[in-house]
């Protein structure tokens, strides 16, 4: 079912990305940003260091938990890397991509690198399809009137209200991210799983040391509780705006080629430069799906040619603001569970 009305567009090929891509190559916007990505890694490290030194300093006091705002923030800095270098987007080889990955990820944020890329890696391969992305699949929340008709007990009261939870429940998200990722490991195995799990393991074992060689037991669980909640909801807003309310395909998206495919189940956020900033460059949410190994400074020039394209072509582009992005978003699933309202 899908998921947003939009206009039908001539069926397109393969073959009616290839001129697009072509363009992209021509204005180099494929190529490395190894210098930005260094001063940007450089300066969030930086940052983070700053703000682990003010909770040293603090921690006797209760105005610590200050400074879990500022380290939620910079940690969701730290996973847009990582994100990035799961898409080749920073280093030319596999191998520098990963390491950087198993820092950022594994080490500096508690979050499995592994587990991230493999669950990414098939969201963007079907973004929104039904049956092959996990991120429209049953959790927490559902994404279709059908997913909906299924539920009972709590999980249907849940899906009833889940529009308006849905923020509340994003609080909840740092906390799962990282679950997600232990649990994980049993999927892994042999240098993988131990890698994985020695930098877990490592960043677990830090993170609790700063918090009780820096303040009390029960200050330090508030801090943990309040970094996290803040945490789960920055990178919630980041990526909910993306492709929640868009098309859904099923068996009819089977047809669609990598350009329909992508453009028509993703939306932009329009914004400058703090818009940017603060979403890690997934406003950009059209390019970045039709050129994932794309450097991240290099979405906002490519996207008036991607745009241009998509009208040469009959292809719908959807941008929407910030809020707008939100609104029809949590109306998509405000719809999905309206019969289980009228029922």
């Amino acid at each position: 079912m899908p998921a947003a009305t939009l206009p039908a567009p001539a069926r397109t090929q393969g073959s009616d990305f290839a001129p697009l891509l072509r363009q992209v190559k021509e204005h180099g916007l494929l190529r490395r940003r190894r210098g930005w990505y260094a001063r940007s890694i450089a300066f969030n490290l930086l940052a983070l260091a700053a703000v682990i030194t003010g909770v040293a300093l603090l921690g006797h006091s209760w105005w610590v938990l200050l400074l879990a705002a500022p380290l939620a923030v910079f940690t969701s800095r730290t996973a847009f890397v990582g994100h990035d270098s799961g898409h080749a987007q920073i280093a030319e080889s596999r191998r520098s991509n990963k390491l950087l990955g198993l820092f950022h990820g594994n080490l500096l944020i508690g979050m499995s690198y592994a587990w991230w890329n493999d669950k990414h890696n098939r969201h963007h391969a079907n973004p929104n399809h039904i049956e092959k992305d996990p991120d429209v699949g049953v959790g927490a929340l559902v994404w279709t009137q059908e997913q909906a008709a299924e539920r009972s007990g709590f999980a249907r009261w849940l899906t009833r209200n889940q529009a308006w939870l849905f923020f509340p429940m994003l609080l909840l998200e740092g906390f799962a991210l990282k679950v997600s990722g232990w649990q994980d490991l049993r999927r892994q195995s042999g240098r993988e799983r131990l890698v994985e799990a020695t930098l877990l393991a490592a960043h677990v074992a830090l993170y609790v040391t700063l918090l009780l060689l820096t303040m009390s037991p029960g200050k330090a669980i508030v801090f943990a509780l309040v970094h996290h909640a803040l945490f789960g909801l920055h990178l919630g807003m980041a990526f909910a705006p993306n492709h929640k309310g868009m098309e859904m395909p099923d068996g009819t998206g089977e047809r669609w080629g990598h350009l329909q495919r992508q453009v028509l189940t993703s939306r932009n956020v329009r914004g400058g430069l703090v818009t940017d900033w603060f979403l890690g460059g997934l406003n950009y949410q059209i390019e970045h799906h039709l050129f994932p190994n794309m450097p991240r400074p290099h979405l906002r020039r490519a996207q008036p040619l991607v745009r241009d394209y998509c009208e040469s072509v009959g292809l719908p582009y959807t941008e929407a603001g910030l809020v707008d992005s939100y609104k029809q978003g949590l109306l998509h699933m405000h719809d999905v569970g309206e019969p289980l309202r009228v029922g």
